[in-house]
């Protein structure tokens, strides 16, 4: 046993008296701290208004709040609602020729308030060049804060989720680049959420409520519109009830209630080197989202009489797509040998209920030759529900 473990017993009395030779007693680890999450469907629904009108009552309560970074986008009516609550200075730091601030995840946690309000949490950290940075992504920061025993309310728009950035990208044609996993949603204490009808949210955009003006018109023209908006309420409003159907289920086992739903399911998504794979993951992590299942990504490297020499760019790719499998809390198994077999293998010795895996590239000649995955799968797996998934990228083409 190395200096620093404990062995779990009880101290023995020293013989000698010596209060030197005692052993310390141990410091209790900090409860996890609470994360409150104020999830809304795009900018300018009233996310940080709310966030900040409830960190007033909760300080009308007694309650110790410091507000450790918020965002008001130059809105007077959000900045006059910060007030009397204490801020935690930011760091500013020199970037490219202008000042930025980040929040100072070391003063919040040296102050070590009760609560502590953190905006957007989907924002990327300055890191680049900058001595002393935690992270790359504030969420991560967040992380650190609710591991100290802090408890944090924090905001977030429905689009910044990774698990439907391909799909937000298709209903509206913008891609997100700033995404947060889904565990980090998932694994909140409260989601509330803040809604506004399309309509409401336009006016607000047109009187320049949300973005100046020449941003205003730009906005109007590309990302919201009465279809994007009510798109992504849509989603929104999914992800709150999935929250709200997750509680009743706790509170159902509680009362040793069984759960209508038959066996868990469990949802394989077979990848490859191909770009096109992170949209395969990121379906079947909505998929077992919506079901309340399991997610396992599968790669299978061929084995030698099928194996083709892959380029530097392709092991990067397979690299990325397993690294967005395990930020989406997947499973990530890799095995070897003939890619059909070893699926159908891993499917039935792991109990796989549903199966998604990406329409073929190849010719119609090539699967004469040689077969076809997909094919084998569905022969050999006739109680599994399968889902080719296209590619909407070159259906677009």
């Amino acid at each position: 046993m190395t200096a620093g473990e404990s062995t779990g017993k009880r101290a023995e009395p020293n013989p000698s008296g010596s209060a030197a030779d005692a052993p310390l007693p141990e410091k209790p680890a900090p409860h996890r701290g609470k994360l409150t999450v104020y999830l809304g469907a795009a900018p300018g629904v009233g996310k940080t208004y709310a966030m900040l009108q409830e960190a007033h009552r909760l300080k009308s309560r007694g309650a110790d709040v410091v507000v450790g970074f918020v965002e008001t986008h130059g809105r007077a009516h959000t900045a006059e609602q910060i007030g009397d609550l204490e801020i935690v200075p930011p760091r500013e730091i020199p970037y490219k020729g202008v000042t930025l601030r980040e929040m100072d995840t070391d003063a919040v946690l040296a102050r070590h308030p009760q609560i502590v309000l953190v905006d957007e949490m989907a924002h990327t950290n300055v890191t680049q060049g900058v001595p002393g940075s935690r992270y790359e992504k504030r969420y991560q920061d967040i992380e650190d804060l609710l591991r100290a025993g802090i408890d944090v309310i924090s905001t977030v728009n429905i689009q910044h989720l990774e698990s439907l950035n391909d799909y937000v990208r298709q209903l509206t044609g913008i891609h997100v680049h700033e995404t947060i996993p889904d565990w980090v949603l998932d694994e909140a204490d409260e989601i509330e959420l803040i809604d506004m009808a399309p309509q409401a949210l336009i006016r607000r955009m047109i009187h320049g409520n949300i973005y100046p003006v020449e941003q205003s018109k730009r906005a109007l023209e590309n990302f919201f519109t009465v279809g994007n908006l009510t798109a992504l309420r849509d989603l929104a409003l999914r992800a709150t009830a999935k929250e709200v159907e997750e509680k009743l289920a706790a509170a159902m086992r509680g009362y040793q209630v069984e759960s209508p739903s038959g066996r868990e399911e469990t949802i394989m998504v077979a990848v490859d080197h191909q770009p096109t794979a992170k949209n395969l993951i990121r379906s079947g992590r909505r998929m077992a989202s919506a079901l309340k299942g399991g997610l396992v990504v599968v790669y299978v490297e061929p084995s030698e009489g099928h194996r083709q020499a892959q380029t530097n760019e392709q092991e990067r790719q397979l690299r990325e797509n397993l690294h967005l499998a395990d930020r989406l809390d997947a499973r990530v198994v890799r095995l070897r040998g003939k890619v059909s077999e070893e699926l159908i293998a891993y499917a039935r010795a792991n109990n796989v209920s549903q199966i998604i895996i990406g329409h073929p590239s190849h010719s119609r000649l090539e699967e004469f030759l040689h077969g076809s995955v997909t094919s084998d799968i569905l022969r050999e797996l006739p109680g599994v529900d399968v889902h080719v998934v296209a590619d909407a990228d070159r259906t677009h083409e």
